[in-house]
């Protein structure tokens, strides 16, 4: 097992919550429903900051928007990649900063009733905990925003999708992911670069004390000052990346408004189980790319889900 039973168990049931958070935020903004055995329009909110949900006008736009999001995730990761390696923490931060409120300002957009000048509230919420995730370390803020940032980017990219293409989609992330953890080491470069110079992550982090180093920990309390200045227990880190919780949503979203609720959730518990799977199985202090397994999850529970008829 990676980390302790309660660690994991806390990072599965973060990772769940905030899978039906976006499921919820997902449902609120489609204009495609499947209702009484049929996808229908209907009308929904519009998302904030003027970000219109494209019209689809025939399936090949689709494949059209599909290109797109590709193109747009090898612009993004080249982008962060650069800045990291010529160290641009402010550019990093800024950005960072920036997604953090139009993500969030989707997500409390779709839960706090209509009324007017709604969006000041929104917005003096969602840019006081992005400044205090991004400028102050806080890592219980920092959690609680991951919850709700996910959801808001996935109900930009539901309604471009469908069902073909979400999963070509998580093929190739799931091969990247790979590549990334096992071949390049591109990932644990990133991940240390936003731990270790921006003080943030892109995902959720809690860091913890094995049992051994809680004991010396309680054996430092009892040391005279000037000895425990020359003390340092370096504490565990259990990390789960943004990518991981945001393709399950996407993909439960789209099986939501081409299938309905319960094959949704299929793909929610498929995906958890995946990711539980690896957290079991994987050995400490080593990096694992976690889409394969979540991606297979996945396609479990759609499989399961179509041979139970829903």
């Amino acid at each position: 097992m990676k980390h302790n039973l309660k660690i994991t168990i806390l990072l599965l049931a973060m990772f769940l919550v905030t899978q039906f958070i976006g499921l919820y935020v997902v449902n609120n903004y489609s204009k495609l429903k499947f209702i009484d055995g049929k996808i229908q329009n209907v009308t929904a909110p519009e998302l904030p900051f003027g970000l219109e949900t494209p019209e689809i006008q025939k399936e090949s736009d689709y494949r059209d928007f599909f290109y797109a999001i590709i193109f747009a995730f090898v612009v993004a990761i080249s982008l962060l990649f650069l800045l990291s390696k010529f160290n641009m923490a402010f550019i990093l931060k800024l950005w960072f900063f920036i997604v953090v409120i139009i993500a969030l300002t989707i997500t409390f957009n779709s839960f706090i009733p209509t009324f007017n000048y709604k969006i000041f509230l929104v917005l003096a919420i969602t840019i006081s905990l992005a400044y205090y995730k991004i400028y102050q370390k806080n890592f219980l803020i920092h959690n609680f925003t991951e919850l709700l940032i996910y959801p808001g980017i996935a109900a930009v990219f539901v309604p471009i999708l469908n069902l073909f293409w979400i999963i070509i989609l998580l093929i190739l992330i799931s091969i990247y992911d790979m590549w990334a953890v096992w071949h390049s080491g591109i990932m644990q470069k990133m991940a240390k670069y936003q731990i270790n110079k921006l003080n943030i992550f892109s995902g959720f982090f809690v860091p913890y004390l094995s049992r051994s180093q809680r004991i010396k920990f309680e054996a430092m309390k009892n040391l005279p000052k000037s000895k425990i200045k020359n003390q340092k227990i370096k504490a565990n880190v259990a990390i789960l990346g943004g990518g991981d919780v945001i393709f399950p949503i996407i993909t439960a979203g789209v099986v939501l408004k081409t299938f309905g609720l319960l094959p949704a959730l299929f793909v929610i518990f498929g995906a958890t189980l995946g990711l539980a799977y690896l957290f079991f199985a994987a050995e400490k202090k080593k990096f694992y790319p976690a889409m394969p397994f979540i991606s297979a999850g996945i396609f479990l529970g759609m499989i399961l889900s179509y041979l139970i008829g829903l």
